[in-house]
């Protein structure tokens, strides 16, 4: 069965379309849309964390650490280098040392000498982090990502929007296949 979140009560109006209103009212009308896209991102994403939140509550994982368990449980071995977790999760190197070093003390992941490379370590995932993120998975999967919010042929639009988005501001190569997933699934 999935549980449905509760809903903060509505608003009686949408405050990014008064925002909108206000913006062209005051002689910025040439950039209200891009003031209210800007604005809608950042609130979509305030909604969709909560959610994931939410979600991911019972199981004490925060998204960049369960980010950071998934990586490490999709690769080959469940192991690593710092320098390239960082980069597929496109976030600063500190960041992840202090992802690993939580992640550490709750014994869901290990620091390992790189068997080639000594100024590299490994972080490898243990058993533990591995029966954890699949319990996370569960929860998200049942109450995060079966529901986003939209319809799927409206999903799809926003997949596409987001990856033309995400592409000219230049977070994947136009050569690179990222954004082949999706022509092929729809």
């Amino acid at each position: 069965m999935i549980e449905v979140m509760s809903r903060p009560r509505p608003l009686p109006q949408d405050p990014i379309e008064e925002a909108h209103r206000q913006w062209v009212g005051h002689g910025w009308g040439d950039v209200a849309d891009g003031m209210a896209a800007v604005t809608s991102l950042v609130r979509a994403q305030q909604i969709v964390m909560a959610r994931v939140d939410e979600a991911l509550k019972p199981t004490g994982l925060t998204f960049s650490r369960y980010e950071l368990l998934m990586l490490l449980n999709f690769s080959k071995t469940g192991a690593l280098p710092m320098a390239k977790a960082s980069a597929r999760l496109q976030v600063h190197p500190t960041s992840v040392t202090n992802t690993v070093d939580r992640l550490e003390a709750a014994k869901l992941v290990q620091r390992m000498p790189h068997p080639s490379d000594r100024r590299a370590t490994l972080i490898e995932i243990t058993d533990a982090g591995r029966e954890l993120v699949a319990q996370a998975t569960e929860q998200l999967n049942a109450k995060v990502f079966a529901l986003p919010g939209l319809a799927p042929d409206r999903l799809h639009t926003l997949l596409q929007l987001l990856a033309e988005f995400r592409h000219a501001a230049g977070d994947f190569d136009a050569g690179d296949n990222t954004a082949q997933w999706m022509a092929n699934e729809y």
